[in-house]
């Protein structure tokens, strides 16, 4: 036990301490490093309009001259060439006067290899926060949710009842049961979430190029934000393991290390990802419905303020409710494999039980009413949740300076 707690611990003095170099340290010398790029493109800038524009008045002058030129030119004016029709000669001087066609380029990112690094850490660090915050404070309600999937016939009165009913029967102390694996995991899930959503959508658009990037937004939101929830549920499915075995089973153990090393005893590494089929089918898709609905409402919102003049309240209220419409979309998707999330990691599987038998099993008996078992309480939870998400999210990245992201209309 000493010694268990004493890894706890320093691992927590190693994690602080790492953390407040960075944010103390590392962070104001680079956000010097970006200051100063930023002068230093806009005095290139300055430059290239100061060459461009006698360029472009020469140019001109040369255009003007050349249609003078063949305007002037009859059929028969140069003796020893060949005849240049009237039709000919008006095809040349509109030739002359279109304006030779300069591709737009992509969007790509400005910053070195080394700045891409600290721009997305920062996004991942928001990330990590903004998820474990708005998760940890959210517990109570998650664990009434997991035992109304999980026992529908004994928690059968609502939120408020259930509350009310884990009180009664184990204490209050019972409301904060699984807070740990919640924290920890939706940590490394909420960094990997949003830190690989915006790498992803990024370098999707420095590939095909700002104007097809537009054009193909929906696409890049889908694709970036199911590859990021993947690699974060990845991480997320043996701390979600054991925070559903510890809520569902009261007494399993008394906290993250101890349920993880009797799930690993009774169970080995495989106990851990047994839900990770389910845990995918839920994630995946809520992530992917949150970020296009999300970034659609944004959008929209937009249309009618100027971003530019709306106060750092605003910005908050309008990815508050952006993230609040985002949370109910997602929820009404993903909540049938949430109730197979729940049900799956309830209990061990059976001698010679594959996974996919398991999810048929229980999906015949849940049916699809018994899927949305607990959706007034996730919608009341991922709902607040997600809103809550976006408007720290956003917050948090204005404090750490993680500007440079690439926003697609």
């Amino acid at each position: 036990m000493f010694i268990t707690r004493a890894i706890s611990v320093t691992n927590f003095f190693v994690a602080t301490s790492a953390l407040g170099f960075q944010v103390c340290v590392l962070y104001p010398w680079h956000k010097q490093l970006d200051d100063d790029f930023e002068k230093l493109k806009k005095e290139h800038m300055r430059v290239l309009g100061a060459i461009k524009g006698p360029s472009e008045s020469s140019g001109i002058e040369k255009r003007q001259g050349f249609r003078e030129m063949l305007s002037g030119m009859s059929p028969w004016s140069v003796i020893g060439r060949s005849p240049v029709s009237p039709a000919l000669s008006s095809s040349l001087v509109a030739a002359a006067e279109i304006p030779q066609h300069v591709p737009k380029p992509s969007i790509a990112t400005s910053f070195n290899k080394t700045n891409d690094v600290m721009l997305y850490s920062r996004y991942a660090l928001a990330g990590a926060l903004c998820c474990s915050f708005t998760h940890a404070i959210l517990t109570p309600i998650d664990i009434v949710k997991t035992r109304i999937q999980v026992d529908p016939l004994a928690y059968k009165n609502g939120i408020s009842g259930g509350l009310r009913q884990v009180v009664a029967g184990e204490g209050a102390g019972a409301l904060a049961t699984g807070l740990g694996p919640t924290v920890a995991g939706y940590f490394l899930q909420g960094a990997l979430k949003f830190g690989g959503y915006e790498f992803f959508k990024t370098r999707a658009i420095d590939a095909l190029g700002y104007e097809t990037a537009c054009k193909n937004r929906y696409a890049i939101y889908l694709g970036s934000s199911a590859i990021a929830e993947i690699a974060g549920d990845i991480i997320l499915c043996p701390f979600e393991a054991v925070r559903i075995r510890l809520v569902s089973q009261p007494g399993f153990g008394r906290g993250l290390s101890d349920g993880f090393a009797r799930i690993v005893r009774q169970e080995g590494i495989r106990g851990l990802y047994s839900g990770l089929g389910p845990i995918m089918l839920k994630q995946v898709p809520y992530t992917m419905a949150t970020f296009v609905v999300y970034e659609n409402a944004l959008e929209q919102a937009y249309k009618w303020v100027d971003k530019s003049t709306v106060s750092s309240a605003g910005i908050t209220g309008i990815n508050l409710g952006a993230g609040l419409i985002a949370g109910i979309a997602a929820t009404l998707v993903s909540q049938p494999a949430d109730t197979m999330l729940s049900k799956i990691n309830k209990t061990k599987s059976e001698t010679g039980e594959g996974a996919l038998g398991r999810l048929w099993k229980i999906a015949r008996e849940t049916g699809v009413r018994g899927s949305y078992a607990g959706v007034r309480a996730r919608l009341v939870m991922v709902g607040g949740m997600t809103a809550l998400q976006f408007a720290v999210y956003g917050d948090i990245k204005k404090a750490l300076g993680a500007t440079g992201g690439i926003e697609i209309k």
